[in-house]
């Protein structure tokens, strides 16, 4: 298999790479060079995927089996438009990396690929969409439901989308996991989101690789739902993240109108925490049947707690910030059960 990974220096693009070089395919990776270093072992391009000669010369690295795209989460519609029209005929394939933001009753409703998704033109520019009052639908989810359809206008059945919901493991770069893992480590009283039997179903970062990989592969064609088809919970979550860390803490769970009576910000100050019915249920069946597998859980906090301690935070990111409530505010809180 011969292969070009849009991105392919950090977290998911990274492991894409590293565990195709694993099985001897040939590699080329395209991205500005700023964000990491390129995985040894690749043909590396570096341009702008925004701007047309840098594709045209990108293009003469091809052909390619498949293309794997995991750096448009930034990119309006007509940016992604660009690249596929620009490498339609140099690649048989387009792995596209999506979200489960693209379905119009996220997060409210459960999902299965059947759902409606959000209408947003191939060619839209990054004004298209908005976000709704109570947080959803998303600009976001709009762009990247335009982007889906920029590939499939232009690779049809030869298009493949996956729409994860949560990626956790080694190599983290917005901190969910980081955050409570540190936390964990910090032990004493743990401000935690009832109930605690809540279902979570965040999925590793090496099993997103190696099924987006499986599709570059395969014929498959259209969307897949990538999320842990058994999950944990949240209650599970902790416990594994305390036994991880060595952590002398215990979780007091919280009712949802507490934390937001004291103004937690759901899925960022408590990361993973979200009230809305839809929020984890989300039907994976579709890619277990084509070959997705997911190790426990509680091995990707391992993993991630070895990585996370020996190496530390990747990449700078603007999205870390938002994550984990202070100190100051979880005490307040605590200090009112």
């Amino acid at each position: 298999m011969r292969i070009l990974v849009i991105g392919g220096t950090w977290f998911l693009g990274k492991a894409i790479v590293e565990s195709a070089l694993s099985r001897r395919w040939a590699v080329t990776t395209f991205n500005r060079g700023r964000s990491g270093a390129d995985v040894p072992g690749v043909e590396a391009a570096h341009g702008d995927r925004t701007v047309h000669e840098d594709l045209v010369k990108l293009a003469q690295f091809g052909p390619w089996d498949a293309v794997i795209d995991t750096s448009s989460s930034e990119l309006a519609p007509r940016d992604v438009l660009l690249s596929t029209t620009s490498l339609q005929d140099r690649a048989a394939r387009w792995v596209h990396i999506s979200t489960v933001s693209v379905y119009a009753g996220w997060p409210h409703e459960p999902l299965t690929e059947e759902s409606p998704l959000l209408d947003c033109p191939a060619n839209a520019d990054e004004s298209f969409g908005y976000t709704g009052e109570d947080g959803s639908p998303t600009k976001y989810g709009f762009q990247k439901a335009g982007g889906e359809r920029a590939v499939a206008e232009v690779f049809g059945d030869a298009a493949v989308f996956l729409r994860p919901g949560v990626i956790l493991g080694p190599g983290e770069y917005v901190g969910r996991l980081p955050w409570w893992l540190e936390r964990a480590k910090r032990g004493g009283r743990i401000l935690a989101p009832a109930p605690a039997e809540q279902r979570i179903q965040p999925v590793d970062v090496r099993d997103v690789a190696d099924f987006a990989l499986l599709q570059a592969a395969g014929s498959s064609s259209g969307g897949f739902n990538v999320a842990h088809p058994d999950g944990m919970s949240f209650g599970g979550f902790l416990d594994e993240c305390l036994a991880a860390t060595g952590g002398n803490g215990t979780p007091i769970w919280a009712d949802p109108r507490v934390l937001s009576k004291g103004g937690v910000k759901q899925w960022t100050e408590l990361p993973l925490w979200r009230t809305h019915a839809g929020v984890w249920a989300v039907d994976s069946q579709r890619a277990v049947e084509a070959g997705l597998r997911c190790r426990p859980i509680a091995e990707t906090i391992r993993d991630t707690w070895r990585w996370w301690a020996a190496d530390g935070r990747p990449v700078d990111h603007p999205r870390w910030a938002d994550h984990g409530i202070a100190a100051e505010k979880e005490a307040s809180i605590l200090a009112s059960l």
